[in-house]
């Protein structure tokens, strides 16, 4: 009886699990640079994750957060299970939960997704102004406003530190403002007020690490100490003037995602034949469940007999 309930809690497990999905939402957004300086244009750098990097633009004209920039470029993401979308586990499927993530000294780690990555493999967030160099963000993905007609990066931090976390490899620079100068904006101040959101880890600052200038010791948690629930740290201040973008012509190759299939397309490859699927199995386990309690109830009474 034992095994019939584990087996059943497995599949279970099996049929609430949501399929991945790893392909661009082509309905969302549109691939390459954003044309003006209205919307917002996301860079997805998978470093040594490996795969292409994406540059895709989100149109939006109105106010939005970094994590409505992300969605509306049409990026599929998954967050973790303590933070929820608050903190960035997964982007286009990656690190995948099958994939080993080589990790000094923890040769065999796989991100499970359940609470915030360790700060040796995590995605580091990023943004900027047009033409002006990338900068790690101060606030949560859900509790900042991307800026208008600038630039929201994401690039995958392997074995770094705070001061080698990789900026993304393509150039906040949109194509024909290449001899603009660098206006710098700083970044907007956090828009919730839920105390949930607020006490999310920040995704640009690495957890345990060394404060920068004009930050606080306050704003790091000691060695060793629980940083899951890290408060939003103190905005830097600024350089005066801010450093200019690097050369686009530097930029590693990279595409809008052109070629990955529709994320709608993946969701019904992956969902099974019949819309129907993920019942069936959920009665197919109703029934194991349900004989096998009969079959307990039958030997039992053959025993007191």
């Amino acid at each position: 009886m034992r095994t019939l309930f584990a087996f059943a809690g497995a599949v279970a497990l099996i049929v609430g699990a949501a399929p991945a999905s790893s392909a661009i939402d082509q309905s969302k957004g549109h691939p390459g640079f954003c044309k003006d300086d209205k919307g917002v244009t996301v860079v997805i750098d998978f470093q040594q994750l490996g795969g292409e990097t994406y540059v895709r633009c989100n149109p939006q004209t109105t106010r939005g957060t970094g994590l409505d920039a992300l969605k509306g470029a049409g990026f599929q993401i998954a967050g973790v299970q303590r933070w929820g979308e608050a903190f960035i586990c997964r982007v286009e499927n990656k690190p995948a939960a099958a994939d080993v993530i080589p990790i000094t000294g923890r040769a065999n780690y796989r991100e499970m997704c359940i609470d915030t990555p360790p700060a040796a493999a995590y995605w580091s967030y990023w943004h900027a102004a047009n033409n002006c160099a990338w900068d790690y963000s101060q606030w949560g993905v859900k509790n900042r406003d991307f800026i208008m007609g600038g630039f929201e990066g994401w690039s995958f931090s392997l074995n770094a530190t705070a001061d080698t976390n990789p900026i993304p490899r393509v150039a906040a620079v949109r194509p024909g403002t290449e001899n603009r100068p660098c206006n710098a904006v700083e970044e907007p101040k956090p828009v919730t007020n839920d105390p949930n959101e607020q006490q999310a880890p920040v995704q640009g600052r690495q957890p345990n690490a060394t404060p920068e200038a004009g930050e606080t010791q306050e704003n790091v948690p000691p060695p060793g100490a629980e940083t899951g629930a890290l408060p939003p740290p103190k905005p830097r201040a600024s350089a005066s003037p801010r450093p200019q973008a690097k050369d686009p012509s530097s930029n590693v190759a990279f595409s809008g995602g052109e070629n990955a299939e529709d994320v709608n397309e993946v969701i019904k490859r992956t969902s099974g034949a019949s819309d129907y699927a993920p019942w069936a199995a959920g009665g197919a386990v109703l029934v194991l469940l349900a004989a096998g309690f009969f079959v307990a109830r039958r030997r039992k009474r053959v025993n007191e007999s």
